[in-house]
C-alpha cells in the first residue's frame, strides 16, 4: 500500500493497491452503527466544548478486535456523521481498500493502543487553555474533582528532545512511540507547543477527560492569578474522587450527546 501526502490540508490519501499486489488489512468485523454514531457525536462534543477547533481527532478501539481502531476520515470535527468512520490497524493502515484521506497524526492513535491494553479510546487535541502548561514549568494540577485524574501527573512530550527541530506534529511511528513511552501509564500527555493527548477505558471518558482538562487548565490559571499556595488534590484523592467520576460519566455524556443531537437535527433542518 502507497501513502500519498498531501500537503494542503495534512491528511493522508491510501490507495487501494500498492505496485507489488500487497493487499489492505481486513476489516476487525462488523461492529453496531451506534459505535459509529458515538464516535462522531464525541467528535462533535469536543468541538462543541472548546476542545476542538477544525483540527484534532477522536478514536475508539474495535471492540471485539483490539488491533483494529476507527476514527473518522481527515475532516473537521465538528462536521463528523456516522457515515464518515474509518477503520485502521495498529501500524495505522486503513482496512478493507479504505481510500478516504486520513489524519497525518492517526500514528499517536495506534501506537498507544499498542501499549496500553487499558486504553478504549483517545483524544489528540489542541485546546486553548492547555496548550500553555506545555511551554512552562507550572505542573498542570488537579483543581478540582472533576478533573481527578490530572492528580496522577501530566507529563510532557518535546519533539525536540529526540527529533530536533521539526513541524511538530506526530506523523509518523517513531515519534507516536516516543509521546506513548512519555505518557506511560498516565490519562494525559501535554505536548510542547501542539497540544495534548487523554487516555480512557471508554470514550464517553475519554470525551469527559478532555472536555475538563480544558475546564481545569481554565481554573488553575485563575487560581494561580487569585495569588498564594494552590490546595489541588493529592494523587490519593484524585484516585478516590476519579473511581467516582467514572461511575458517573453517564450524566455529562447524555447531556452532551442531547445537545450535539440536537445541533445535528437543525443542520439537518438549514440543509433542506
Amino acid at each position: 500500500m502507497r501513502l500519498h501526502l498531501c500537503n494542503c490540508f495534512n491528511a493522508t490519501f491510501a490507495a487501494a493497491d500498492s505496485p507489488s499486489g500487497a493487499s489492505a488489512p481486513q476489516s476487525g468485523g462488523p461492529v453496531e452503527r451506534s459505535v459509529f454514531e458515538d464516535l462522531a457525536i464525541g467528535s462533535r462534543i469536543c468541538a462543541a466544548e472548546n476542545v476542538f477547533d477544525a483540527f484534532g481527532h477522536l478514536s475508539v478501539r474495535h471492540p471485539t478486535a483490539p488491533d483494529r481502531f476507527f476514527m473518522t476520515k481527515s475532516m473537521a470535527p465538528a462536521l463528523a456523521t456516522a457515515d464518515d468512520i474509518v477503520e485502521l490497524d495498529l501500524e495505522s493502515n486503513p482496512c478493507a481498500g479504505e481510500t478516504r484521506p486520513l489524519f497525518l497524526e492517526r500514528f499517536i492513535h495506534s501506537e498507544i493502543y499498542k501499549a496500553r491494553p487499558d486504553v478504549q479510546s483517545i483524544v489528540h487535541s489542541h485546546s486553548p487553555s492547555v496548550v500553555p502548561f506545555g511551554v512552562v514549568g507550572n505542573p498542570m494540577r488537579a483543581i478540582f474533582h472533576t478533573a481527578a485524574f490530572i492528580a496522577a501527573g501530566v507529563p510532557t512530550f518535546d519533539i525536540s528532545q529526540e527529533f530536533g527541530e521539526t513541524d511538530m506534529l506526530v506523523g509518523n511511528r517513531d515519534k507516536a512511540r516516543a509521546l506513548t513511552r512519555c505518557l506511560g501509564d498516565k490519562s494525559v500527555c501535554l505536548m510542547r507547543a501542539h497540544g495534548s493527548v487523554v487516555v480512557a477505558p471508554s470514550l464517553q471518558l475519554a470525551v469527559a477527560r478532555a472536555v475538563y482538562t480544558e475546564v481545569n487548565a481554565k481554573l488553575q490559571l485563575q487560581a494561580t492569578m487569585l495569588g498564594g499556595p494552590i490546595a489541588a488534590l493529592s494523587e490519593s484523592e484524585g484516585r478516590i474522587a476519579d473511581a467516582v467520576n467514572i461511575a458517573g460519566v453517564g450524566r455529562p455524556w447524555e447531556l452532551w450527546k442531547r445537545q450535539a443531537l440536537r445541533r445535528m437535527r437543525e443542520e439537518a433542518e438549514l440543509d433542506d
